[in-house]
């Protein structure tokens, strides 16, 4: 809840320092207005009409909980110091609270000033050294309640954890303490936070602890504060109860007070304060060209998945799930086809979609399909189509590792989803990569010291916030709920006592940004960005390339892809990745085993061809071929002829034909076409009387209600297709033949999509501000200030209906007249005037404008609050009032 302590319009106090946080922003620069809305864009759409505007903006809720998700940790712990601080805090009391009464560590102490100039930069914190406020939104979401303690793990205060508490019980609880009984509980309270608060009166407490109530305070000192006891419990237990030491919540419930917990922890807010972020380390060094070696592998075998599922979707792709994405049957199939898990078949196809590859056809039985960029993808060299994919998937939003997971309300979530954008993801893995190429050429982290530097840099979310990570990874929320709590925070489990509230900010789950960065490490790996876990050549060279000009990546890649390209960071990485990738090969062995081996990659066409020619058995290194009737008859059904067949295989083999593989070709085109399947409903012809004799007295072909016609031609009752499958389950070698008798040729069409564009990423809030955009806002919120504080001169008739309006009061209505004279007298004196205007959608606003011509119910004046020249209808003009001499523009 935003205070009028905060964003009052007020002016500021003499000899003081700012009394709410619009004074504060008032009394900055330009730049410094500039730096806070450069730092949050939120507040700058729309840009508001005046300070107190801004102010307020920067006190809502979903702006403060978007700018403490974006402070690096140590600064996060600073704010949630001053969340468990007085309020306000000086900043000897806040150094205190990070350092401790024994400082251990001189970092913490340098860094603050920076932290605290952060914080202020933000508008989180405003007010003088002696006076630090946590904006008021902030204080509530870092706070400890009775249901939620902080990440620092205290708990409430004596006074919040006393208060319903009973006068008596108060009295009995002072006396036990040793302190002097009082006449009513505030004072009680008040000597109570001062016993816990005396570092050396709360040491002679302690050392007349029985044994076992230090333990008990230990083991709730660093949080979680709460326990609970039993209805008769023990001395040492009933020691504490009596001298508040643990202060009751609820049946059975105690709390450890902050002010006690304070002092067992020697002052300090944090167990560990975290002032730098934490290098990656241990550090694994490889050879730089090993790293590039083993990443040009898995980059050239990433066009050739993607290539492999899109071949076998451009005839019949599978259907769209009525609620938009793809069904686990398909994801399944498609893992089968690319021989692979089903999470990594889920990322190839979600990178396809992302590069513009793959799209749904619209049709009323939709399909996802290719699209005609990906017959331009596919006329790219090698590296180029590499190059296409790693551009697409450093900037998409689309998150493959969220498909098969649920989201909050317990549905799954499927690949190609509409549910699967995350608007971090770029960032995540783009600072991923960042933290790589930051180490020396092949060195390699673990994934948990990179995980440990990214939290540091942005902290996690809770997962008890509504919407966030839960253990089936459910749908994260963009909201903040208070950072995780942290490492090293023990339950207040004991043989007396057993741990109270669970701790909504403890996580047994990773939160978004940390899956998000272990999935990019992992598709960095698939997609040959990085090998080994060390950045590659190429992707560093794509990384560097894209943080300084961006590349028309997914959703800008226009028509013809390859001339816009030209030297941007896409055609950049191909260039460092073609040395690297093996030649493509114009030749295969075929072996007397009817197959054939290709010891490298071939070259499209051939691949292409022979991929009809014969079956995939094997793929790795080698791929291997195995040629079968049914792979044979394929290339017939193509419109291949038994010596074009042997003549390819003659041209590209580097090994003579084996007579089998000569015998199996010749034997299948001998018995290819012999019979011809037309429509009648369907009808089978054939020279042989004895074939198709044969054929009818086979029980198999009952199902195709067969029936002679002539001696050589049979009519069925099954359609053309399922007479053709029918034959050749049979053994036969049928072909399909047109109305004019002639063969056809079956060759499948392949399916694209009408023209679409790539999936837009989802983008991570607003966008950043150019400098611009920044200055013109600065100006018109100054000017909108400038209106709304100014003292105003009233006209004379005005000032018989109300008093003279001053400060921040309200603008005075005038009549159309008063209206005319005040902007008439402006024009002759060059005087600005402040105005109240209605547009003609019924907005109003108020405007600070210097009138330079009035004339046909027009004022045409320079607009100070949007800095430009305008026109303004007199008769929407609700008020005009002329802006006292110290305060005119």
């Amino acid at each position: 809840m935003t205070t009028s302590r905060e964003t009052g319009s007020g002016g500021g106090r003499a000899g003081g320092g700012p009394r709410t946080l619009a004074e504060e922003l008032r009394a900055r620069p330009d730049e410094a207005l500039a730096e806070l809305l450069r730092a949050r864009p939120d507040l700058v759409n729309p840009v508001p009409g005046d300070l107190t505007q801004l102010a307020t903006r920067a006190a809502t809720r979903a702006s403060v909980a978007r700018a403490l998700d974006r402070l690096d940790r140590f600064v996060l712990q600073v704010a949630e110091a001053l969340a468990v601080a007085p309020d306000p805090c000086p900043y000897e009391r806040l150094a205190g609270l990070m350092t401790g009464d024994e400082p251990t560590d001189p970092r913490v102490a340098a860094e603050l000033p920076r932290a605290v100039a952060e914080l202020r930069r933000q508008a989180l914190v405003w007010g003088g050294d002696d006076r630090l406020r946590l904006v008021r939104t902030a204080l509530e979401l870092l706070a400890p309640s009775a249901s939620r303690p902080s990440a620092t793990g205290l708990g409430p205060t004596v006074a919040e954890a006393t208060a319903g508490m009973s006068p008596g019980r108060l009295q009995k609880i002072i006396e036990a303490a040793g302190l002097p009984t009082t006449h009513d509980p505030v004072t009680a309270v008040a000597a109570l936070t001062e016993l816990f608060e005396d570092r050396a009166r709360m040491a002679a407490l302690l050392a007349r602890a029985p044994e076992g109530a230090r333990a008990v305070l230990e083991r709730l000192a660093w949080g979680p504060p709460y326990g609970t006891v039993t209805a008769e419990p023990a001395p040492h237990l009933r020691w504490l109860l009596d001298r508040g030491l643990l202060l009751p919540t609820g049946p059975g419930g105690v709390v450890l007070p902050r002010e006690a917990a304070l002092h067992l922890r020697g002052g300090r807010a944090h167990r560990t304060p975290e002032p730098e972020a934490p290098a990656p380390a241990p550090v694994t060094a490889y050879a730089p060209e090993t790293v590039d070696a083993t990443a040009a592998g898995q980059a050239f075998g990433a066009p050739a998945a993607v290539e492999e599922l899109l071949s076998d979707w451009e005839t019949a792709g599978p259907l769209v799930l009525r609620a938009g994405g793809l069904s686990v049957r398909d994801l399944k199939r498609a893992s089968t086809v690319l021989d692979v898990p089903g999470p990594v078949a889920a990322f190839w196809v979600e990178l396809a979609y992302a590069a513009g590859l793959l799209a749904s056809d619209g049709d009323v039985d939709e399909r996802y399909v290719p699209t005609p960029a990906y017959d331009e993808w596919l006329d790219l060299p090698a590296a180029e189509r590499w190059a296409w994919l790693a551009g697409a998937w450093l900037a998409t939003t689309r998150t493959p590792g969220l498909a098969g997971t649920r989201d909050a309300k317990g549905r799954t979530l499927s690949a190609l989803g509409p549910d699967l954008d995350r608007s971090p993801a770029p960032e995540v893995r783009r600072r991923v990569l960042t933290l790589l190429a930051d180490l020396p050429a092949g060195a390699a982290v673990p994934a948990d010291a990179l995980l440990a530097r990214l939290a540091w840099e942005r902290p996690p979310r809770s997962p008890g916030a509504p919407g966030a990570a839960g253990p089936a990874g459910s749908t994260e929320s963009a909201g903040f709920a208070g950072p995780a709590r942290p490492a090293g925070a023990a339950g207040s489990t004991g043989p007396a006592t057993s741990s109270g509230p669970a701790n909504p900010s403890g996580t047994a789950h990773e939160n978004l940004r940390s899956r998000l960065a272990r999935w990019a490490l992992a598709e960095a790996e698939l997609l040959g960005v990085t090998g080994r876990g060390a950045l590659s050549t190429p992707g560093r060279v794509l990384l560097s390339k894209t943080a300084a000009t961006p590349s028309p990546g997914a959703g800008t890649r226009p028509a013809d892809a390859t001339a816009a390209r030209g030297e941007s960071a896409e055609s950049a990485a191909a260039a460092a990745l073609a040395p690297l990738l093996p030649e493509p090969l114009d030749h295969v062995l075929v072996q007397a085993d009817l197959t054939a081996v290709a010891p490298g990659p071939l070259h499209r066409p051939l691949a292409q061809r022979l991929a009809v020619l014969a079956d995939i058995e094997s793929k790795g290194g080698a791929t291997v071929y195995r040629f079968t009737p049914d792979s044979v008859r394929r290339a017939l059904d193509a419109g291949q002829s038994a010596s074009d067949i042997l003549a390819f295989l003659t041209e590209h083999s580097r090994t003579p034909l084996p007579q089998p593989l000569v015998y199996l070709v010749e034997d299948v085109a001998r018995r290819h076409g012999r019979l011809r399947v037309g429509a009648a409903s369907s009808y089978l012809r054939c020279d042989d009387e004895a074939t198709l004799a044969e054929i009818l007295a086979d029980r198999r072909s009952a199902a195709l209600r067969l029936r002679r016609l002539a001696p050589t031609v049979l009519a069925a009752q099954a359609a053309p297709d399922a007479l053709l499958e029918g034959l050749r389950a049979m053994g036969y070698a049928p072909a399909a033949e047109s109305a004019e008798g002639d063969v056809l040729v079956t060759r499948a069409d392949a399916h694209r999509t009408p023209p679409r564009t790539p999936p837009a990423p989802v983008p991570d809030g607003p966008p950043a501000p150019d400098d611009t955009l920044l200055a013109a806002a600065v100006r018109a919120v100054r000017a909108g200030d400038r209106a709304a504080t100014a003292e105003r001169k009233p006209s004379p008739a005005a000032e018989d209906r109300a008093p003279a309006a001053t400060g921040a009061a309200a603008l005075p209505r005038t009549t159309p007249a008063e209206t005319l004279a005040t902007m008439q007298a402006a024009v002759l004196t060059g005087a600005a005037v402040w105005m109240g205007y209605v547009n003609a959608e019924g907005a109003a606003s108020q405007r600070v404008i210097a009138p330079v011509r009035v004339e046909g119910g027009y004022v045409t004046a320079y607009d100070h609050t949007t800095d430009e020249v305008r026109t303004f209808a007199l008769h929407r003009v609700t008020g005009v009032a002329e802006l006292a001499e110290e305060h005119a523009v």
